[in-house]
């Protein structure tokens, strides 16, 4: 599916900078550990604030259907032929059109295994188009929350549903009222608790020396003709290993050689990973997060999780963590899930951070079911699975250190809790 939009270039040549775009600031870890909640609050209302003024200014031009932007093009030639009155400017700017891919590219078929799939869903990967640029505010935020182990998923500056989860679950563990809000009471506590939130890294040799591989083919029978499923790039490799979006480690670090050895970049200081044993995990398909709790009940950690969908659902009631393993392979058999373009024949996927399972598999007693990692970590509960839980590689990664096979029990749930049990 495309979108027709109108070209005004002339009009929007002349366009003011919006307010909060003329006063960005490079994403330099000062413009990071400085960024408070009264300044992001100001910052929004400003943007809010120029946004209705646009919607009541009926001065500039209207937006027209892709369909009568196309006709009055037609017209407009037609008219210049018959030596009829010229269009205007204006209308001939209008009449240009640029066909624009609605974003998760609905028009691309994306096949990954059954059971453990990511889907687009065109829905739940638009984006707040007020927002244009990485906030140094949610920046910290994001991060602060994903030290202490309510995970906001990848961590990009922007507001989300996955952060207002991570906010909500802070506000449970806390012992806050719990409304997925951020407020004053909820910023002093968390950046009371965290403190700073960036730090530097060094390139190593060992970054250097990793096995990168790129191009990924999509079709399984090309796929398993390679030995490994690596990361693309060092980029891709670095942002995962601090939590955070690709985009955002380059913005944050726009002229660093990543491939340079002693090349020191701004990164995300996540903290270390939770030590605690996980007794039990609920998994919420409502909501769209996994809770993991401790034999004293309270909650260990919490991430944002895609989980299956209408036609292929999760499973619901009680299931057993049953086993652990990390850089998973991934058995592909057509006679038992499903074809996946002309591949009628079992296939073994190679194992990598960027197969179909992303670097770590927790296999659940129901079997083909499990919980594992993903490929595409800014996709989370912005997709669909086939019905296994999926969360980033390193969200598994921390839960399949605690988790207990044979101990730890897995909760299904339909509807949503009122809210994260704590104790």
């Amino acid at each position: 599916m495309k979108i027709q939009l109108a070209l005004v270039a002339g009009l929007l040549a002349g366009a003011t900078p919006h307010a909060a775009e003329a006063a960005w600031r490079p994403l330099s870890k000062e413009a990071i550990e400085t960024a408070t909640f009264k300044g992001w609050q100001a910052a929004v209302r400003e943007r809010d604030a120029v946004a209705a003024t646009a919607r009541s200014n009926d001065t500039g031009p209207s937006v027209q259907p892709a369909g009568e932007i196309a006709r009055a093009a037609e017209a407009a030639s037609a008219a210049s032929a018959t030596g009829s009155q010229p269009a205007s400017p204006i209308a001939l700017a209008s009449a240009q059109t640029q066909s624009v891919a609605v974003t998760g590219e609905p028009g691309l078929e994306i096949a990954t295994p059954h059971n453990s799939t990511d889907l687009p869903d065109e829905a739940g990967l638009e984006t707040v188009d007020e927002q244009k640029r990485p906030d140094p505010f949610l920046i910290r935020l994001q991060i602060l929350l994903d030290r202490a182990h309510a995970s906001p998923g990848a961590i990009d500056g922007f507001d989300g549903e996955n952060t207002r989860k991570a906010i909500a679950a802070y506000e449970a563990m806390r012992g806050l009222p719990e409304d997925g809000e951020v407020d004053p009471d909820l910023w002093v506590i968390l950046s009371l608790d965290q403190g700073q939130a960036t730090r530097l890294y060094t390139i190593s040799q060992a970054d250097v020396d990793a096995r990168f591989v790129d191009p990924i083919p999509d079709d399984y029978g090309e796929m398993a003709k390679l030995d490994w499923l690596g990361y693309k790039s060092p980029a891709e490799m670095l942002a995962e290993r601090f939590h955070m979006d690709e985009d955002l480690l380059l913005a944050m670090n726009p002229a660093a050689d990543l491939m340079a050895v002693g090349t020191q970049i701004l990164v995300a200081d996540v903290g270390e990973v939770p030590t605690v044993k996980v007794a039990r995990i609920v998994v919420d398909k409502q909501r769209g997060e996994l809770i993991a709790y401790d034999a004293e009940d309270n909650v260990v950690l919490m991430n944002p999780a895609t989980i299956g969908s209408d036609e292929t659902p999760s499973p619901s009631g009680h299931l057993m963590v049953t086993a652990v393993a990390e850089n998973p392979t991934y058995s592909y058999n057509p006679a038992k899930n499903f074809t996946q373009g002309n591949n009628t024949g079992v296939l073994t996927i190679p194992a990598g951070p960027n197969g179909p399972v992303g670097s770590t598999w927790i296999a659940l007693s129901k079997p083909t079911f499990g919980i594992h990692g993903t490929p595409h970590p800014t996709r989370i509960d912005k997709s669909r699975s086939h019905g296994c839980v999926r969360l980033t590689n390193w969200d598994v990664e921390a839960l399949a250190h605690l988790v207990q096979p044979a101990v730890t029990t897995v909760e299904f749930r339909d509807a949503a809790a009122p809210q994260v049990a704590v104790k």
